[in-house]
């Protein structure tokens, strides 16, 4: 069984961006009691969870933190959980954030990979999506990582914002190519329910792409970055090399158990999900009260997990794993859903082969529908 993977969520940001339905606070007054009481939260889960191969600080904006404090929560972790010495350790930067000191730093606290906040390379779709950097910063950022030692880091990339066109976009993933990142991640920009840019779209602000143009985007990303030598492994991520592939996101999409640590974080283990007050005051309340601050939970049924299944798998570009299928749910897929498979086949949406059913680029442009079909 693969080790778990350990995330930490640290909920604190100079300012909101209006896209973000992350649980995360602009009030930064109380970070160091937080990181105190996110401390205290892995030693309550010490004896449940042991060692971790993964840990993955994100937010909210954890490049806020001087490397004192992430010194802090670094060290609970080696205190309280065994990490492998070749244990991918991540953390999420804003561009913004960090002089060339502060990256060496990171180097030095035993960081090994960084995920930098890019989103975009033009100041105009910066200001769109209220970043508080601009392409200027993110260039000094890559340049800050390089020069720090890191050779395993990635950017994240948002298209299909206002006003951007096939052609602008390109050279958005030309800029970001020219770079060498060994990974890229690429998202079409999503409206999520109680942000400030949903309720900017529903008052008729601004439009967004519609189904087919959408689809162009996904499929233009997918064949230049494939072009430009990287793999496209998962629905939005891309890796130049197997080994670096996000090691620790894998376990998502394949229900290896994971630990969420922070207000708002999530957890998943032998079926079971359950997920921690998304509000610093409630969190802070339970761990005062020496309890873990989960807010609630589910215990997956066997259909749900194997729809779950069937969704994360689909959305990678390995795809469906069919003898593990079958030891696990008893299912024999291309003997029981034959027709169903024959006709996805057929509309080149999958590909049937060495025991496995993988999606092809248009079928990872539809995964989640596809998962609905068997």
């Amino acid at each position: 069984m693969n080790l778990p993977g350990l995330y930490i969520h640290i909920p604190f940001c100079k300012t909101k961006c209006p896209y973000c339905h992350f649980y995360s606070t602009t009030d930064i007054t109380s970070v160091d009691v937080v990181i105190a009481s996110i401390v205290r939260e892995m030693e309550l889960y010490a004896g449940e969870f042991d060692t971790f191969d993964t840990i993955y600080i994100g937010g909210g904006t954890p490049s806020l933190l001087t490397v004192q404090q992430l010194d802090v929560i670094l060290s609970g972790v080696h205190k309280h959980f065994l990490v492998p010495p070749d244990a991918e350790i991540t953390i999420e930067v804003n561009p913004a954030d960090g002089d060339l000191a502060w990256y060496r730093s990171l180097k030095d606290l035993g960081v090994n990979r960084l995920h930098l906040g890019v989103q975009s390379f033009s100041d105009q779709a910066l200001t769109f999506l209220g970043r508080r950097h601009r392409a200027d910063d993110a260039f000094a950022a890559l340049d800050n990582t390089v020069r720090a030692g890191f050779d395993n880091f990635g950017l994240d990339l948002i298209y299909g914002i206002p006003g951007q066109d096939l052609q602008s976009w390109r050279k958005s993933l030309a800029c970001a190519v020219s770079l060498s990142p060994p990974h890229l991640s690429a998202y079409q920009l999503a409206i999520e329910e109680d942000t400030p840019l949903c309720h900017s779209y529903r008052r008729g602000s601004f439009d967004i792409p519609d189904e087919d143009a959408s689809l162009s985007f996904f499929l233009e990303t997918s064949a230049y970055l494939e072009r430009s030598g990287y793999h496209h492994y998962e629905v939005s991520n891309y890796a130049a090399s197997t080994s670096r592939k996000s090691r620790h996101n894998q376990k998502y999409w394949d229900h290896t158990p994971y630990l969420g640590i922070g207000p708002g974080a999530h957890s998943f283990k032998e079926g079971k999900r359950w997920w921690n007050h998304r509000s610093i005051e409630g969190y802070l309340k339970d761990l005062a009260l020496e309890t873990t601050p989960v807010a609630g939970d589910e215990t997956l049924s066997r259909e749900e997990l194997r729809l779950e299944t069937l969704f994360m798998s689909l959305r990678t570009a390995a795809g469906i794993d069919l003898a593990a299928f079958r030891l696990k749910f008893g299912e024999d897929l291309p003997k029981e859903r034959h027709a169903i498979i024959q006709s996805l086949v057929d509309r080149g949406f999958i590909v049937v082969n060495d025991e496995r059913i993988s999606p092809t680029t248009r079928g990872l442009a539809v995964a989640d529908q596809l998962a609905l079909i068997f």
